[in-house]
């Protein structure tokens, strides 16, 4: 079953542009996972350094075991203490129900 990552980011002023950086080389590894579904960041319209991150895996086990592992995520994970203004807020969601245009 496939799991919905929310995952909210309040970024230092001086680091906006590391961050996005540092997240970008992230979501373009990671898509080439094979339980990858999906990922899209926004930005707050009220705040541009404030941002959200919905990702979509197959499984949350491997999410867990081996994608959070992955070497292309170290430098991301150890930067994240001095990118951020405050911690990560997680939501975790299963999806019921997908209606897209695209």
């Amino acid at each position: 079953m496939s799991v919905t990552y929310e995952i909210v980011f309040h970024v230092k002023p001086e680091k906006r542009a590391l961050f996005l950086s540092l997240l970008s080389g992230v979501l373009d590894a990671m898509r080439h996972e094979d339980t990858f579904i999906s990922a899209t960041l926004h930005e707050d319209p009220s705040d541009p350094l404030r941002f959200m991150l919905i990702e979509t895996w197959q499984d949350h086990q491997d999410v867990l075991d081996v994608q959070l592992a992955r070497p292309y995520r170290t430098e991301w994970h150890a930067s994240l203490p001095a990118l951020l203004k405050e911690d990560r807020l997680f939501s975790l969601w299963r999806e019921l129900r997908n209606d897209s245009r695209r």
